[in-house]
């Protein structure tokens, strides 16, 4: 009867163990050390000097801990910056709008990401005056758009607020009245006894006029006693 005597390892956990058990360890420890040799060779050579002598899950853990700090930091810095920037006087809406867009993107990357609707009502907060109109009626039509649509809605309304559209449209429609207000002064609405009022002629009979059928003055030919005789004698013999 033969006996196989299998020599223990120094310092092996598993060194009472089966054979499978202790392969497996093996195996394990093999696949530790690949990956921490994978892992320093991606780091910066000061990183390698400080993670030299740790496994694989102790290289893990510590950027971890040393980076988490830092990162909430940076989050509180960009959404503090995204939530209290406002626009500038002198800034066009395009550069203003762009800027926020970053502040927005670099929290998604963070992992704290903003739905479309509360980034777009962000954006709308922090517009000058002058875009008042503007935002009155993006909430009052209730427009579903993304940031990208939402800063060429913007450049086009502030080409339109430069040129003064909205005070050249008040002046034409001012104007429209005006003109149907002269018309309507003209004679539209004359009574007929105000247009025979306005043909009659002004003053009486001058007292040096002469009537033209008898040379008489003080009368016209149509009150000319002589004219109106001779009338109806002409009157007379055509019948």
């Amino acid at each position: 009867m033969e006996y196989v005597i299998e020599e223990a390892v120094p310092n092996d956990p598993g060194a009472n163990a089966p054979r499978a058990d202790k392969d497996k360890f093996k195996k394990h420890m093999d696949n530790m050390l690949d990956v921490r040799c994978l892992m320093l060779a991606t780091m910066t050579p000061e990183l390698q000097k400080q993670h030299g002598d740790m496994v694989a899950y102790e290289m893990i853990q510590n950027p971890k801990e040393i980076y988490e700090g830092k990162a909430c930091k940076e989050r509180y810095e960009t959404s503090k910056a995204l939530f209290q920037c406002k626009m500038n006087e002198r800034s066009p809406v395009g550069a203003h709008v762009i800027k926020m867009m970053g502040y927005i993107q670099t929290l998604e990357k963070m992992g704290f990401a903003l739905n479309d609707e509360l980034a777009i009502d962000v954006v709308l907060q922090s517009l000058q005056d002058r875009f008042n109109q503007f935002v009155l009626n993006f909430n009052m039509n209730e427009i579903n758009k993304t940031l990208p649509q939402l800063l060429g809605m913007l450049r086009t309304a502030e080409g339109h607020i430069k040129n003064g559209g909205s005070k050249s449209i008040l002046m034409v429609r001012e104007a429209k009245g005006k003109g149907k207000k002269v018309e309507k002064s003209k004679g539209i609405g004359k009574t007929k006894s105000e247009g025979k009022e306005a043909l009659k002629p002004k003053g009486g009979v001058s007292k040096d006029g002469k009537c033209f059928h008898c040379g008489k003055p003080g009368h016209w030919k149509r009150n000319c006693p002589v004219y109106l005789e001779d009338v109806k004698k002409a009157k007379a013999v055509g019948a």
